[in-house]
């Protein structure tokens, strides 16, 4: 027998906002997080711009000494797991902490602790390597470090899926409460990456938006004049319960989660493949999977990268899964406002979603001014819209090819 899978609590660390309330009303807004990069002085490089949070004092949300032995990273997903657990009125003791496991992704770990530790190296020696700086950048530390900060004795699992990360989540949390591992799992994703060496990179990848002078119209999914997408970083988890875990603890429910699908394209290293075809795929098992047609989806929460080829692709999958139907959904970006956080991109879609389903109201995809032709779907173009949502998609496509997508609807006992 399936069980039922439902949330009860959502915690989130954005460009937009600390909090998953304070970022949904950003979101719905149009609030762009998008700024010129002051953690560090970005100089001359090409790329000056990016999603970073404002005003994150990991004291505030945890023991410092614990923070002190976290990556950046980790401290965003250990704080959005305390909003989530605190909304949820979830306690954790010795009488169900074996039955509470942790699934938090991420797409690169502790990248800043990596380039600091090796410039360290190489500018002063080894003495000057921090000797936790395994533990420290490992992917698995956000998971493990959430575990450790609430006593949860349930698995611990990460996997590093680039920007299908926050997606693949969902799915992997929702066959582990089908095997009966857990009655409750944290669920989500968490980025931190926004270094010198990173953001080069991707620079000389021609995947990042130059728009230094205009940082908050820089990412601009569906339009013509779009030219890469905004590097940004942020945590979002979610707590999952099974329906009768939730029932039972008197629990409010949110919203239900009915899992989803992932596939490959194996066509390319970045690049999707053109027609969309494993983004296809992977909604179309979706829909199979949760017993729902096409036309039971009200609202998807797109990739929407704002890269030339991805949106197109994203595009053409939509309308080749939805057919008709595609042109009656209400489709819109979060990176347009917040960037892209790579594996934690899928959670923001997530809470896109799931608040979305809460309160009937879908944000808007901001600076869409000039739609591509080739982009000719309902992306609730700068303005938010009042719109009934029973049931949202949320897509999370990342390099390798790979695609992973879930379902949420709006709960009925």
């Amino acid at each position: 027998m399936t069980k039922r899978v439902v949330i009860t609590g959502v915690g989130a660390v954005t460009p937009v906002g600390i909090g998953a309330e304070t970022t949904w009303q950003a979101l719905l807004a149009g609030q762009s997080g998008i700024r010129r990069i002051q953690a560090w002085d970005p100089g001359n490089l090409e790329v000056q711009i990016a999603g970073e949070v404002q005003g994150f004092n990991a004291k505030d949300h945890m023991d410092f000494k614990l923070a002190k032995r976290m990556d950046r990273f980790a401290q965003f997903g250990v704080a959005a797991a305390r909003e989530a657990i605190e909304q949820s009125g979830l306690v954790i003791d010795e009488n169900n902490s074996e039955r509470v496991a942790v699934v938090v992704n991420t797409g690169g770990g502790g990248i800043p602790t990596i380039e600091h530790d090796v410039n360290a190296m190489h500018d002063r020696g080894q003495k000057y390597v921090s000797p936790l700086l395994i533990p420290l950048f490992a992917p698995n530390m956000a998971s493990c470090q959430i575990s450790i900060a609430y006593g949860i004795h349930g698995p611990s699992i990460t996997s590093a899926a680039a920007c299908a990360s926050g997606i693949q989540a969902f799915i992997d949390a929702y066959h582990m409460f089908q095997r009966d591992e857990a009655d409750v799992i944290l669920t989500g994703g968490t980025e931190s990456g926004i270094t010198p060496v990173a953001v080069a990179g991707l620079a000389n990848m021609h995947a990042l938006s130059k728009r230094n002078d205009d940082p908050a119209g820089a990412s601009r999914p569906f339009d013509s004049d779009r030219d890469g997408f905004v590097f940004s970083e942020g945590g979002v988890v979610f707590v999952l319960e099974t329906e009768e875990h939730a029932i039972n603890r008197g629990a409010s429910i949110i919203a239900e989660v009915h899992g989803g699908a992932y596939t490959s394209d194996a066509f390319h290293i970045t690049a999707p493949h053109p027609e969309g075809r494993g983004a296809a795929t992977a909604m179309r098992k979706a829909l199979e999977r949760a017993n729902l047609q096409p036309n039971d989806v009200d609202y998807v929460a797109a990739h929407a990268t704002a890269t030339n080829i991805g949106d197109i692709a994203e595009t053409n999958a939509l309308k080749s899964v939805f057919g008709d139907h595609a042109y009656k959904l209400a489709i819109s970006a979060n990176k347009s406002m917040v960037g892209h956080l790579l594996g934690a991109a899928g959670a923001v879609s997530s809470l896109g979603c799931v608040m979305a389903i809460r309160d009937n109201m879908v944000h808007p995809t901001i600076n869409l001014h000039n739609p591509d032709p080739a982009c000719d779907l309902d992306y609730v173009p700068n303005v938010k819209r009042e719109l009934p949502v029973n049931v949202a998609l949320a897509n999370g496509f990342g390099f390798g090819g790979q695609n992973a997508v879930a379902l949420f609807s709006r709960y009925s006992a």
